[in-house]
């Protein structure tokens, strides 16, 4: 297939899916997955192209870039207190569940850093639907910001001792990755009081008449200026541009229609075209086999039992038990990492071609089940609260 027919098609299936959404009452996101894969199965798409797989990997980093742009930092540090107690509560019994359970079953070790894991992916895609209106919404955000860092440190680790064990290497690696993070802390404070001292700059490079859209243009050069270090430094590209988000609003608040250009146009084009991508690497013949079926269901109880059990013990004192259980289910979808670590795994030979599928179907149905399941909690709960 030409790469013409494919991005036509591509382009078709961007169009249909709000649509498809709309009829189905499945969130987009799902049904953009569920396009790709079907097109795939029915041979309208040919796997393999490397256009439409970069243009994918750099959706899902425009997607992480619009999850920086959530942070406002200076209400997180007004909270941080209780905010911060709570989240290493929810994060020590998360992992200590998790390792846990690697242990009772005898598991292989990838289930450490995948049962945990967190991403914000999904989290968005639920937040651009139903904003940010509900206080246990808020929570998971924050919950979902600290988890992406925790869980980009432990991909980092992981991958770093896959590929060179316990070396120089990899010790190497990691001094690197933890260096940049400093050097992100203290940059932001540099910057934060360069815009203290000369405050105009911020307009001069944000102008308020900005009929040559300078701020969007702004905003993709941080995005892409952060996410190239990060390729030359060998660090996860998702890290810069998680933090390119960062920057763009929490030093140039005065633009306040910013985020809302940028997420148009992440949400109207980028990010489905990542989400149909996800959805064309999908074997529908061989998910549909009993074992992976099986193996998957289990995998999604287990990140659903460790999250419930983590929220209660960490967030029951600021939320009822409803919106407890509700921010545990909003923080069970890590789809986009669960399909990154199986496929580091899966290539380092770590896992079984099962295996590996099981991880991404239990990455499907947590995008499925549980975001139709909060899409349907939603509407009965607060329909009552209004009534």
């Amino acid at each position: 297939m030409s790469s013409s027919v494919l991005f036509i098609g591509i382009a078709f299936l961007i169009v249909i899916s709000p649509i498809f959404s709309n009829v189905t009452k499945l969130p987009v996101v799902v049904v953009e997955i569920i396009l790709g894969a079907l097109a795939v199965w029915f041979g309208f798409f040919d796997t393999g192209n490397e256009i439409f797989k970069n243009l994918a990997k750099i959706g899902f980093f425009y997607l992480m870039f619009l999850a920086g742009l959530e942070i406002d930092l200076k209400q997180f540090a007004a909270k941080k207190g209780n905010l911060l107690n709570s989240a290493i509560i929810y994060f020590l019994t998360l992992y200590g569940l998790s390792f846990s359970i690697y242990l009772f079953f005898d598991l292989n070790p990838v289930y450490i850093v995948a049962i945990p894991i967190v991403s914000l992916g999904m989290i968005m895609a639920l937040i651009n639907e139903q904003g940010k209106k509900f206080k246990w919404l808020e929570i998971v955000l924050i919950v979902g910001v600290l988890g992406e860092i925790l869980s980009i440190s432990a991909i980092v680790i992981y991958e770093s001792y896959i590929h060179f064990g316990v070396t120089f290497q990899f010790y190497k690696n990691i001094f690197i990755f933890f260096a940049v993070l400093l050097l992100f802390y203290y940059s932001f404070r540099i910057l934060n009081i360069l815009f203290w001292w000369y405050p105009e700059l911020k307009k001069l490079l944000m102008p308020e008449d900005d009929s040559k859209a300078q701020s969007v243009r702004v905003s993709i050069a941080f995005f892409i200026i952060l996410i190239t270090v990060m390729k030359i430094l060998h660090i996860d590209m998702v890290l810069g541009a998680f933090f390119a988000g960062i920057y763009i609003s929490n030093f140039f608040e005065h633009k306040k229609d910013l985020p809302h250009i940028l997420h148009k146009v992440g949400f109207g084009f980028l990010v489905p075209l990542f989400f149909i991508y996800v959805g064309t690497t999908l074997d529908l013949n061989m998910i549909f086999s009993t074992e992976v079926i099986y193996r998957a269901l289990l995998i999604l109880s287990a990140m659903i039992f460790v999250r419930v059990v983590s929220s209660y013990l960490a967030y029951s004192k600021h939320l009822n038990p409803v919106e407890t259980f509700l921010l545990a289910l909003g923080d069970s979808m890590p789809l986009t990492f669960i399909i990154a670590i199986a496929t580091i795994s899966y290539e380092a030979s770590l896992i079984s071609h099962n295996e590996y599928l099981s991880f991404i179907v239990a990455g499907m149905l947590s995008g499925i089940i549980i975001m139709s399941l909060i899409k349907f909690l939603i509407s009965i709960i607060y329909k009552r609260k209004v009534e």
